[in-house]
């Protein structure tokens, strides 16, 4: 304001010397009016002296004044905040180029911008002002003024020499002095802005706000205790951002003196940068309770760290696995040594991460690639570790261990040492029978082949001859399943071996299956007499050597054992009773004959064999020249069994049996009823055969001739050709020559479409073609079969037919065959075979319900093996998750756990895993997806989808690093399994943007 009154007194010198010289009326009145307006501005009546001096300006012919009004109109422009402020300055500028008012306008109204804190502005006409030609007493302001306007706008450079100019001044001196001392400090000048804090330490204006510098300052110059003396002084004086900050201080002050006990309190009242803390804030907090032993805290703080990605949070996620172990959380620790080894920042850290990582994921399982895979990057990373002998134990050790076989052996083909062959030589045996275990049986062969191409383990030797022999016969290679049981037999090492308890069994149904009935009866004497426990397996086997004897026409001693069969009532109990009453009929037993299948038909009313006993019960009453039984018992077997296999035969008996007694018009009645609802059967032929003798007999040749012409498929005229055409082909089919068969029978299927034997030639070829895998060709064959009257080919040619369908998945040409089939079959394995697969048929088509009620009605069969008991639970769980039913889902899964292998156990484990999950029991959802891990590892599937349940029950225990450090695994590490990956990665995102808003480290889309 000095400078403003200095020109006002120029002004009135100026004004008085011109009334000296010319005293005219008119010039007095502008010096008034002037007088006034400068008044006005003086007191700060800015507007009406604005007008004033511009009326003044627009009236006067004196230059000298006119220059004056348009300074002082600037000026008022300024201080009203007028648009054209800034351009009437640099009016009057241009305007008066030779004003002496020039630099006082530049000064002076930087000056009013300076004061008002508008510092941009201020700097702007600063840097306007000649230099030089300011007063000399004016300098210094100028030198400030303009050196903290510069500091304001971030020219700090700038700011310095001018701050610099005045630092030794009286006036301005403390004010330079802590002003270029803070900028010392933002620029990392720590001891320049010391000494400067030092200077103006005293001064009472500046001593509060210098001491949370000054602890600052001593921090970071590594003066500690200082730092820690300063902070606690000015603590009680501060507010609550400074005490914040001073708790900082204080806290990292005594965590870099190693006392991390005082260090823990200070470091959890600091409250962040705007609310919020970075990686560095909770590692050292972490840290501090990790050296004082407090794991679970120093845990909570650790895995806060998300996104980290430096030294720091290498050291961080380190000491985090070592937290973990402390606490037997393995699967924990396996993260955090994961994430610190795949880090280089400290490569000492980073070895030793790998080594906890390959140690824990060989105690644990890992979800993200086998274990021996980690093992062997191990030592390929640190060849000359001083752990490679204990590594290379585990190594091989845990080819068998991890129960990922399959990626186990990808591994091992590439290593040639003696070890990793006994290895290879393990590993094959175990995924074949993997294999073995899902009906894969050709691939379990050549597992098995491999094995045994490697023969350095003797045991797995034998357990490898074993089973290979279980697969050829299961491919139905039974002499080769025969030498392979003979040479198990023969190995040194088999008697403690777990197969050698069933071996004898095995050898009596091989035996029995190449028909050596004699040495097949000796096995399985020797297994009966050796095993007493398993009645199972007692019970089939009473069965298998009844039948023996049966077949060798020793009858009493097959009935002996099917009654022994009988007492055990474990399986087939109606087949042991059936057969025990045949028995007697081949004995000449005729009366005990009748009396058992009596017995049966009425005991076993659902058994397959029923209509069977009604047909022979019938047959024997014939044969005892009981008519009216017999014939009462044909009806009821029609009445009962009216689609059965038995119908077209019981008929064509009742037909021979009026035959017989000469009464021959009920005779043709039944003939002509074979003939005409089984058309084509073997049955109709010989009906129509006998029924042409009794035309004969009775002299009617026209009456035959004109009905056999209404039957399509008899050509009386061809009938010896017939025979013979078909007899051409069926000897090579008896034979076994496959390929010559078949010409025949299309031969004579081409000549004879409407043959005698049209129908066993259609069911013959269809066979032949589906034994050479030729399911195309087979297919219009069976149809033809299934198409006709019921006969004894209608239901294998239904199963057969109902299997092509499936093999391409035809649902829709499958389920009303198998829903057929299921009605029709005479053999229980065949109603179940159609249970089971309409339960899939009706599960893949989506309709849930009936594939549920299907599965329902498999598993009601209580003689069902683990594979078929599995597919029924496994289509109930699905289908229960399909329809939302989570209970009967979750109950499903459990019973499937029990009995499942493979992919299937791993998907069982997985939904266990989920619906704990879903009840909040999080850490045992994670015991159960560890189990998944370590023994399912090679079905990737599951275990990425466990992995993301895991992640969830990380995120709810409140540990955010291991959440979203295996969502972030999945991502990277499971790109094939979209469906998962997407569900990785909303998860991820919604986990980033929480924690995001308490960490400062943490990058997401708004940040």
């Amino acid at each position: 304001m000095q400078s403003i009154k200095k020109q006002i007194l120029y002004v009135v010198i100026a004004i008085s010397c011109a009334i000296s010289a010319q005293e005219s009326e008119i010039y007095t009145s502008e010096l008034r009016d002037f007088q006034k307006a400068l008044t006005l501005y003086n007191n700060n009546q800015f507007k009406a002296a604005q007008s004033l001096f511009e009326s003044i300006k627009y009236n006067s012919e004196d230059s000298v004044v006119e220059s004056d009004c348009s300074y002082y109109i600037a000026n008022c422009a300024v201080r009203l905040n007028q648009n054209n402020a800034d351009d009437l300055v640099e009016g009057f500028v241009e305007d008066y180029p030779t004003s002496t008012k020039r630099n006082s306008a530049f000064m002076d109204i930087a000056d009013y911008y300076f004061e008002n804190s508008k510092y941009a502005y201020a700097r702007k006409w600063y840097d306007k002002v000649d230099e030089l030609s300011i007063a000399r007493s004016e300098k210094n302001n100028f030198y400030f003024n303009f050196g903290y306007s510069l500091y304001a706008t971030g020219s700090e450079q700038q700011a310095a020499k001018y701050l610099n100019r005045v630092k030794d001044t009286e006036a301005y001196g403390s004010q330079a002095k802590y002003y270029l001392g803070y900028m010392a400090y933002e620029g990392d000048d720590y001891d320049t802005a010391n000494q400067y804090f030092d200077e103006v330490g005293n001064d009472e204006k500046y001593k509060e706000k210098l001491s949370y510098y000054q602890a600052d300052l001593n921090f970071k110059l590594g003066k500690f205790e200082k730092a820690i003396e300063l902070a606690l002084e000015q603590l009680p004086k501060s507010n609550e951002r400074e005490a914040s900050e001073l708790s900082k201080i204080i806290g990292e002050s005594y965590f870099n003196l190693n006392n991390y006990e005082d260090a823990i309190p200070y470091l959890k009242n600091y409250k962040g940068k705007v609310g919020k803390w970075n990686n560095t804030d909770y590692y050292q907090l972490g840290y501090a309770y990790y050296k004082q032993n407090d794991f679970e805290s120093a845990i909570s703080e650790f895995n806060k760290i998300v996104d980290g990605s430096n030294a720091v949070a290498q050291n961080a996620y380190h000491h985090l696995g070592e937290s973990y172990i402390n606490l037997g959380k393995k699967q924990e620790a396996l993260n955090a040594f994961r994430n610190a080894s795949q880090m280089d920042f400290d490569l000492k850290i980073q070895e030793d991460a790998w080594l906890n990582y390959a140690k824990i994921s060989y105690d644990i399982g890992n979800p993200y690639q086998a274990v021996p895979e980690v093992l062997s990057e191990y030592l390929d990373t640190y060849p000359e570790t001083s752990y490679k002998e204990e590594i290379e134990t585990l190594l091989i050790d845990s080819y068998i261990t991890s129960k990922n076989y399959q990626e186990a052996l990808v591994l091992l083909k590439r290593k040639k040492s003696y070890d990793n062959k006994l290895a290879y030589q393990r590993v094959a045996f175990l995924r074949g029978v993997e294999l073995y275990d899902e009906s894969n049986y050709n691939d379990a062969l050549e597992l098995f082949n491999n094995s045994l191409k490697e023969p350095l383990d003797p045991i797995f030797t034998a357990k490898a001859t074993f089973w290979k022999a279980e697969v050829e016969y299961n491919l139905s290679n039974f002499n080769d399943a025969l030498i392979g049981f003979k040479q198990f037999v023969s190995m040194k090492d088999t008697p403690a071996l777990p197969e050698r308890e069933n071996l004898d069994y095995n050898l009596g149904y091989t035996y029995f299956k190449l028909k050596n009935y004699e040495s097949a009866s000796e096995y399985f004497k020797r297994f009966i007499a050796k095993n007493t426990s398993d009645r199972l397996r007692r019970n089939d086997a009473y069965l298998r050597l009844a039948d023996g004897y049966f077949v060798r026409s020793q009858y009493s001693e097959a009935i002996a054992n099917y009654d022994r069969a009988i007492q055990i009532n474990e399986i087939e109990i109606d087949y042991a009773a059936f057969q025990k009453a045949m028995s007697y009929g081949y004995l000449g037993n005729r009366k005990t004959k009748v009396v058992e299948l009596n017995n049966f038909i009425e005991a076993y009313p659902k058994s397959g064999l029923r209509d069977d006993a009604m047909y022979e019960l019938a047959n024997s009453y014939v044969k005892s020249n009981e008519l009216d039984k017999a014939m009462m018992m044909y009806n009821r077997l029609n009445s009962e069994y009216r689609s059965g296999a038995f119908a077209s035969k019981a008929l064509l008996r009742q037909g021979l049996v009026y035959y017989n007694s000469n009464e021959n018009e009920k005779a043709l009645v039944k003939f002509k009823k074979v003939a005409g609802d089984f058309p084509g059967s073997g049955e109709a032929v010989q009906a129509v055969a006998t029924a042409r003798l009794i035309y004969i007999d009775l002299g009617r040749v026209d009456d035959y001739a004109n009905w056999v012409s209404s039957l399509d498929y008899v050509e009386v005229s061809d009938v010896e050709l017939d025979n013979t055409m078909y007899s051409a082909a069926e000897k090579p089919f008896l034979d076994g020559d496959t390929d010559k068969s078949i010409r025949q029978f299309n031969k004579y299927l081409n000549q004879f479409p409407n043959g005698i034997h049209v129908l066993k030639s259609h069911f013959y070829l269809a066979q032949l073609y589906f034994k050479k895998d030729l399911l195309e060709n087979a297919q219009p064959h069976y149809i033809y079969v299934v198409e006709a009257s019921k006969s004894e080919f209608s239901e294998q040619a239904l199963v057969r037919l109902c299997e092509i369908y499936l093999t391409s998945n035809n649902w829709t040409e499958a389920v009303p065959l198998l829903e057929r089939l299921e009605s029709e079959a005479s053999y229980p394995q065949n109603e179940l075979y159609a249970q089971s697969n309409l339960m899939n048929a009706y599960y893949q088509m989506q309709d849930y319900s009936k594939a549920e009620a299907y599965a329902d009605k498999v598993l009601g069969n209580d003689k069902l093996d683990k594979k078929v008991k599995s597919d029924a639970q496994l289509v109930i769980a699905r289908s229960a998750i399909k329809t939302g039913n989570y209970s009967k889902a979750k109950a499903a899964y459990a019973n499937l756990e029990k009995i499942a292998i493979g992919k299937i156990a791993a998907e069982a484990l997985y939904y266990n895993a989920y619906f704990k999950h879903k009840e909040g029991k999080f850490e045992a959802s994670n015991v159960t997806i560890q189990k998944l891990a370590k023994d399912y590892s090679g079905y990737k599937y599951y275990s990425s989808k466990g992995l993301v349940i895991m992640a969830k029950n990380f995120y709810e225990l409140k540990d955010a690093f291991q959440a979203t450090y295996i969502l972030e695994s999945v991502v990277s590490n499971f790109p094939e399994f979209e469906d998962v990956v997407e569900e990785a990665s909303q998860e991820l995102d919604r986990i980033k943007a929480e924690q995001a808003k308490t960490n400062s480290s943490i990058e997401t889309e708004d940040n």
